[in-house]
C-alpha cells in the first residue's frame, strides 16, 4: 500500500506519538508498504506556546494538497489534531475521501489542567475533528469506553508494542552514585504528567526523573532532592530503565502510556494510579501495583519479580501493532492527476 500519515507529532519531538508512529513506519516499511510523512518539517513553523520545542505548521493547506496530489496514496491516517491534521482533514472531506485518524492525546484535560479551556469545549471540538473519520484509532479500552460517553463514534482497537531487544535487563548497571531503591519516571516534564504526586512522597532511596519539559525548573526549586537527569535517548535510556528499581508512572490522564512497557520490558515493575492507561497495561498483570495511594503502590512494586515484567511485556510487539494499524486504514476513493 502506499499510505500518507499527516502528523504535527514527529521528529525531533520525543514523546510517545512520535515513538509509536516511528515504529509503526519501521515495521510498514519492512513488510514492503510505502509509507509518505507529512511532518512539521515540511512547512515554515513557529513554535507551540507551550512546548517550545514542538514546531506548528503555518498555513500548510497548500502544500499537503501538492504532497497528496504526488504520492496519490491508497489511504490516508491523520495522526494529529494540529494545524497539519486539520489541512488533511479539510482537504478529504472536501475531496470526499476516507480517511482515518487515532486519538492519542487527552488534549480536553491537557489544557483543563493549564486553565486554558473548560473540557466540554474541548472534547466538542475533538468530536468534530474525529467525526469525520471512517475509523477512530484508540489504545486501550478503558480511553474508548470514555470516548464513547462522550459522544464519539467508529471507535476501534489500535495497541502499542515496545522495542524488546533495546529494553532489557541484562543492560543492568549498578548506579553506586544513586541510594537505592531506585524510583523512575520517564516523560515529559509537564504539569499534565502529575509528577509532584511522585517526587512528593515519603519513599526510601532515590527519585529519578529522565526528560524535559516546560515543569522542568519549577520541579528542580520544589524538589531539591530529587534527581533530574535531562533527556536521554536509545542505549542510555535503557541502561536506566533496567538499573532502576520501581518505575512510577504518576499520570492520570495519558491514554495508554509507552514508557511502561519501555520499563516492563526492562525489567521494572510499575506503580501507578488505578486510572485508564495503567488498568489497561498493568491490571491482572502481576508486573505491577496499581493504588490510589501511590506510596503503597510504590513500596508494594519493589515485591514484584523482574522476571514477571519482562514476560508481561513480551505479550506487546510493534509487529502486531503495525499490521493491527494496517488492518484498520481505508482505501481512499478515486485516483488523483497532479492537476488536483
Amino acid at each position: 500500500m502506499n499510505i500518507l500519515l499527516a502528523t504535527d507529532a514527529w521528529s525531533p519531538q520525543v514523546n510517545g506519538v512520535v515513538r509509536t508512529m516511528q515504529a509503526v513506519v519501521r515495521e510498514l516499511e519492512a513488510d514492503g508498504h510505502n509509507v509518505t510523512v507529512v511532518s512539521p518539517d515540511r512547512f515554515r513553523s513557529i513554535a507551540c506556546p507551550f512546548y517550545p520545542e514542538i514546531r506548528l505548521a503555518i498555513a500548510p493547506y497548500g502544500r499537503l494538497r501538492r504532497i497528496i496530489a504526488e504520492t496519490n496514496p491508497d489511504a490516508i491516517h491523520i495522526v494529529t489534531e494540529g494545524p497539519i491534521g486539520l489541512a488533511a482533514r479539510r482537504w478529504c472531506v472536501r475531496h470526499r475521501f476516507q480517511f482515518t485518524t487515532a486519538y492519542h492525546t487527552r488534549f480536553p484535560e491537557y489544557l483543563a489542567a493549564r486553565f486554558i479551556a473548560p473540557k466540554r469545549i474541548t472534547y466538542g471540538l475533538m468530536r468534530w475533528f474525529h467525526a469525520g473519520a471512517e475509523r477512530v484509532m484508540v489504545a486501550t479500552d478503558s480511553v474508548r469506553g470514555e470516548l464513547a460517553a462522550q459522544g464519539f463514534t467508529k471507535l476501534v482497537a489500535w495497541s502499542r508494542g515496545v522495542d524488546a531487544a533495546l529494553f532489557a535487563p541484562n543492560v543492568r548497571a549498578d548506579l553506586p552514585e544513586f541510594k537505592r531503591p531506585i524510583f523512575l519516571s520517564v516523560g515529559r516534564v509537564a504539569v499534565e504528567k502529575n509528577l509532584e504526586a511522585f517526587l512528593g512522597l515519603d519513599l526510601p532511596g532515590s527519585k529519578i526523573v529522565i526528560g524535559e519539559g516546560p515543569a522542568l525548573a519549577s520541579l528542580k526549586r520544589q524538589f531539591p532532592d530529587a534527581h533530574f537527569l535531562g533527556r536521554h535517548e536509545n542505549a542510555n535510556l535503557a541502561r536506566l530503565y533496567a538499573s532502576a528499581d520501581v518505575f512510577m508512572f504518576p499520570s492520570r490522564t495519558d491514554t495508554f502510556g509507552l514508557v511502561m512497557l519501555e520499563a516492563l520490558a526492562s525489567g521494572l515493575p510499575v506503580a501507578a494510579y488505578p486510572v485508564p492507561g495503567p488498568l489497561d497495561v498493568i491490571e491482572g498483570s502481576g508486573a505491577g501495583v496499581l493504588d490510589d495511594d501511590l506510596r503503597v503502590a510504590a513500596l508494594g512494586a519493589l515485591e514484584i519479580s523482574r522476571e514477571r515484567c519482562r514476560e508481561h511485556a513480551l505479550s506487546f510487539s510493534w509487529k502486531v501493532c503495525a499490521r493491527q494499524f494496517l488492518q484498520q486504514l481505508c482505501p481512499v476513493r478515486g485516483q488523483l492527476t497532479a492537476a488536483e
